[in-house]
């Protein structure tokens, strides 16, 4: 299918750009030069800049910074702004945020409401926990933060520059910049009996 297809009015699509037969753009769109988009992905309103690679993903009045790989299956929508250089990878689904520059988050993870700093790694399982039943609230996180995999951040919460975050911890409080922190229960182990 040829790309004039896709293209709709106060749309901007490069020539150099390669767009998969089952890529839908909608509304008013910008991709960049080197831009290669691949299966079933939906954009609406987005701004994609040059060489993205994006796979069978969603991306709703966003923008996703150059050399930057979404997908496959990552949801991001919602007034949000991804970095350059960022991977945003397998159901992650990043809302109203922005992610800076070489920030990573590989899977099955949820960024809603919250300013993300520089080469940041988001591990899987990460829930940015927003919305307390009446209100949505922002977190804030630094540059080179490492947010190990099953961690709850409890909005709202400031993270310093330079924090480490051990697997499974909840986050309930803010966080100075070059601290570490972990919060989980012992484990206790017991002998089985038949």
């Amino acid at each position: 299918m040829k790309k004039e297809k896709y293209l709709k009015q106060n749309s901007s699509i490069s020539k150099n750009a390669k767009i998969d037969k089952n890529v839908k753009l909608v509304g008013e769109c910008v991709i960049e030069d080197g831009v290669v988009i691949t299966g079933d992905c939906y954009i609406e309103n987005s701004v994609i800049r040059s060489c993205c690679d994006i796979k069978s993903s969603y991306i709703i009045s966003s923008e996703v910074g150059k050399n930057s790989t979404v997908g496959p299956y990552a949801h991001i929508k919602q007034n949000s702004k991804i970095g350059e250089n960022c991977r945003i990878g397998n159901f992650v689904e990043i809302k109203n945020s922005t992610l800076g520059n070489f920030t990573k988050c590989a899977h099955l993870s949820y960024v809603g409401d919250s300013s993300i700093g520089e080469r940041v790694n988001i591990g899987c399982g990460v829930v940015f926990a927003n919305y307390d039943g009446k209100k949505k609230h922002r977190c804030c996180v630094g540059n080179d933060v490492f947010i190990g995999c099953n961690c709850n951040i409890i909005a709202p919460r400031t993270i310093d520059d330079n924090c480490f975050i051990a697997a499974g911890t909840t986050v309930t409080k803010d966080l100075s910049k070059n601290f570490f922190c972990i919060g989980r229960a012992v484990d206790e182990h017991k002998e089985r009996k038949n």
